[in-house]
């Protein structure tokens, strides 16, 4: 931070600079001493062509100047600098989140408009993501398998950009949670200066997939110290599905979705955390403020104030007028004894 505006430690001291115009105003009126006396100067009148003489007000301005610094020095002028420490101690995040195809069931919105759960997640999260500077966020994404999207990281920009890449598609189909959780465990595991992890699991289907049964992978995060939040997203039972029909278009089917609710429970229970259920965009906003509160970080601020004495510099001025000053009284405005 640069240094402020300059600020005087003793400001009634500039007092004194009120009567430097009355100073210059008295010797102005009261001149110099005679050198030598005359009855009449009207002899001297033809003797020479008249001249100004400018040596008296400039010795004058001289002085006048010298005293303005020392009362300025007096004065003690300063300048300060105020110093924010901020030190975070964040918490190490992995969105685990399902892309498998289930997630294009359109019983969302974003606005006024249907959206699929996957769109509507996707919203969800780069406003949590953006809610928490100070903590490093990474995503694993799962269907049949759980592949890295993000590793943890602070550059929450590029987070959110990988975030926008997400689609459904990208592995084949399935719902491993099991492997998912195993992943994202791994991920936070290698995070070993980190205090508080934590694990965000959202998925709208049964493990199907994986070689890892969930609760197992729920135990081995727990061991690590890793606590586990489970969100089940989607409206119950049948739920609006894009699907194309044989001419290409695209028609919705009333698809049933089953979620085991209990066992995501479990997970969550294993894992230290808690069980969410969003049926729509807004319950899914609501969860996501809802950790956001559960899970703060730890932020210490403190301030530091730094100042320095400018006094030196007018003391420095003052010296050189009075300097040019005492020189000039011994030349151009020396006057006879």
């Amino acid at each position: 931070m640069s240094w402020q505006t300059i600020f005087f430690a003793h400001p009634w001291m500039l007092l004194g600079l009120l009567a430097l115009p009355f100073l210059a105003l008295l010797k102005g009126a009261r001149g110099s001493a005679a050198a030598v006396k005359f009855s009449s100067l009207q002899p001297f009148r033809n003797l020479g062509r008249p001249r100004r003489a400018r040596a008296g007000w400039f010795l004058l301005s001289l002085l006048l100047g010298a005293l303005a610094c020392f009362i300025v020095a007096l004065a003690r002028p300063q300048q300060a600098k105020t110093v924010n420490h901020v030190e975070a101690s964040g918490i190490d995040i992995i969105l685990a989140l399902d892309v498998s195809r289930s997630m294009l069931a359109e019983d969302f919105t974003i606005g006024f408009e249907r959206a699929n759960r996957l769109e509507a997640v996707k919203q969800v999260t780069e406003k949590f993501i953006n809610g928490r500077p100070n903590d490093r966020i990474g995503i694993v994404a799962f269907a049949g398998q759980p592949y890295l999207v993000s590793p943890l990281t602070l550059n929450h920009d590029w987070l959110l950009k990988n975030l926008e890449r997400l689609r459904i598609g990208m592995v084949e189909d399935g719902t491993a949670i099991g492997s998912a959780i195993a992943s994202a465990a791994n991920r936070l595991k290698e995070q070993k200066e980190s205090k508080s992890k934590i694990i965000v699991l959202l998925t709208d289907g049964d493990n199907n997939a994986g070689k890892v049964t969930p609760v197992t992978a729920a135990e081995a995060a727990r061991a690590l110290g890793i606590k586990i939040y489970t969100i089940v997203a989607g409206s119950r039972g049948y739920a609006p599905v894009p699907v194309p029909d044989v001419l290409g278009r695209t028609v919705y089917r009333q698809v049933l979705v089953e979620v085991d609710e209990a066992s995501m429970r479990q997970i969550a229970k294993i894992g230290g955390g808690q069980f969410f259920r969003a049926t729509d965009s807004r319950s899914l906003q609501q969860i996501f403020e809802e950790i956001d509160k559960l899970e703060k970080s730890k932020i210490e601020m403190s301030e530091s104030r730094h100042v320095r004495d400018l006094f030196p510099w007018a003391l420095a001025a003052g010296g050189v007028l009075l300097a040019l000053y005492a020189v000039g009284t011994q030349t151009t405005g020396r006057t006879l004894p």
